[in-house]
C-alpha cells in the first residue's frame, strides 16, 4: 500500500476566474492530467454542504435499516435494477470472471493486489438507484435505462425522501458537470463537449449500503475489484473508510482519504470516458473492503452514536452520457493515447496490453453489455 495522495482540483477557481486567465487554464489542465494519470481526483467545491451530505447519509441509513420484506417492495429486477433497490448478494464484481481484468490483477505487485475475488460471491452490499435525468425531447431507444423513479413505500421515509435525494443529488450533479467542462478544456476540446453529450444521460444518485453488524469483519469484501460503466462517478464523504483505488500511473493501491475538514468530493473516471477518449483516460479500478480504519470508525460510531444503525453508506453519483449518443473515440484523444502507449513501450516500461478496441456503439448498448457482465440484466 502507498501513501500517494490524489491531486486536488479547485472548482472554485474554474467558477470565479476569467476563462482567458492563466489560472483558469492551469486548473483545467490539472483536472485533465489527473484523470489521464490517476483516473481519479479530489474536487474542492465551496458550494457543497457537509450538512446536506450528513442528512443524506442519515436518510439512507434509516432506509436500509428496514426489513428485507419492506425493501423488496422497492425492487425492479425487470428493469435491470436501474431504478429502486438492489439487495445484497445480487451484483457480481465483473473482475471475478473477466479475463482482461484478471490480467490487470496478475500484473500488480502481490503486495498491491486487491483482496482475492476469484472465488468471491456477489457483493454483500445493497444499492438504491435514484434517477437525476432530464427527459430527452425525443423517443429513446433505451426506455428501461430511462424508467421513472421508485419512491420508497415506508411512510416515515417516503415523506423525507424526494427533497433530500434531490438536494444532495443536484449538489453532486452540478459539481461533476462542471468538472466535465474542465476536463474537456484541459484535453483541448470545446468546453461543452462532454456536458452536452451527457445532457440527457440517465444519471443516478446511487448510494450503496453495507450492514457492518453482518459484514464488519476485517478483510470482508464489500464491493469487489471493478471499474464503473458510466462516464464519471462522484462521491461525498463516507462515515467509514475502506475505499481503495488503483492509479494508472503507479500500479499502487491507494486508500482514499478525504482531507479531515472542508468541502471535497471524490471523482473517478468510468468506462464511457475511457471509450470516448480512445483509452487516453482509463476507467479507474477500485474496491471497498473492511480494513483497520473501518474497524476504528465502527468503534467510534458505536460510542458516539449508539442509537444509529451500523451501516456503511457510500454517497455515490453516476454521471452518464445520453443513452442514444453514439459512443466512438474522439480521434485527437485516441491519437494521444496511442502516442503515450508507444512512448511507454519505447522506454521499456511494461505495457504489454494489446491495444484495446473501442467499437462505435450507442451508449445504451454499452450500458446493457456491462450490466449483463455484473448479473443485473438478463
Amino acid at each position: 500500500m502507498t501513501d500517494v495522495t490524489l491531486p486536488v482540483v479547485d472548482l472554485d477557481t474554474f467558477l470565479s476566474a476569467s476563462p482567458d486567465s492563466e489560472v483558469f487554464t492551469k486548473e483545467c489542465k490539472k483536472a485533465a492530467d489527473a484523470l489521464v494519470s490517476y483516473g481519479a481526483l479530489l474536487l474542492h467545491d465551496s458550494r457543497v454542504s457537509e450538512e446536506d451530505n450528513s442528512t443524506f447519509l442519515d436518510l439512507i441509513e434509516d432506509y436500509f435499516a428496514q426489513s428485507e420484506t419492506a425493501l423488496k417492495e422497492d425492487e425492479r429486477p425487470e428493469l435491470g435494477y436501474q431504478v429502486g433497490v438492489t439487495l445484497e448478494n445480487t451484483e457480481k464484481p465483473k473482475c471475478a470472471v473477466d479475463e482482461p481484468c484478471l490480467k490487470v490483477i496478475a500484473r500488480l505487485d502481490p503486495a498491491e493486489r486487491p483482496l482475492d475475488i476469484t472465488a468471491h460471491s456477489p457483493d454483500p452490499k445493497c444499492r438504491f438507484f435514484w434517477k437525476m435525468s432530464e427527459k430527452p425531447p425525443y423517443e429513446t431507444n433505451y426506455p428501461s435505462l430511462n424508467a421513472p423513479n421508485v419512491v420508497p413505500k415506508a411512510e416515515d421515509i417516503r415523506e423525507r425522501w424526494t427533497p433530500i435525494m434531490e438536494k444532495w443529488g443536484n449538489s453532486m450533479k452540478t459539481a461533476v458537470e462542471n468538472l466535465a467542462e474542465m476536463a474537456a478544456i484541459g484535453l483541448g476540446l470545446p468546453r461543452e463537449t462532454f456536458k452536452e453529450a451527457g445532457r440527457y444521460g440517465p444519471h443516478l444518485l446511487a448510494p450503496t449500503a453495507s450492514d457492518l453488524t453482518k459484514y464488519g469483519q476485517k478483510d470482508t469484501i464489500l464491493a469487489g475489484f471493478h471499474t464503473d460503466l458510466n462516464f464519471l462517478t462522484i462521491h461525498g464523504r463516507s462515515r467509514y473508510p475502506g475505499l481503495n483505488i488503483w492509479a494508472r500511473n503507479t500500479g499502487k493501491r491507494i486508500p482514499v482519504k478525504f482531507p479531515p475538514t472542508g468541502r471535497y468530493l471524490l471523482v473517478q473516471a468510468g468506462k464511457q470516458l475511457e471509450h470516448l477518449s480512445g483509452g487516453l483516460v482509463r476507467a479507474g479500478f477500485h474496491e471497498v473492503v473492511v480494513n483497520d480504519a473501518t474497524l476504528k470508525a465502527i468503534e467510534r460510531r458505536k460510542m458516539e452514536n449508539p442509537d444509529r444503525p451500523l451501516i456503511r453508506i457510500s454517497s455515490t453519483f453516476f454521471w452518464h452520457l445520453s443513452s442514444d449518443y453514439n459512443l466512438a473515440p474522439i480521434p485527437a484523444l485516441q491519437q494521444k493515447a496511442r502516442d503515450i502507449r508507444a512512448d511507454t513501450i519505447n522506454l521499456g516500461k511494461v505495457d504489454l496490453d494489446e491495444e484495446a478496441l473501442y467499437e462505435p456503439m450507442a451508449v445504451g448498448q454499452q450500458v446493457q453489455n456491462e450490466l449483463r457482465h455484473i448479473a443485473l440484466m438478463a
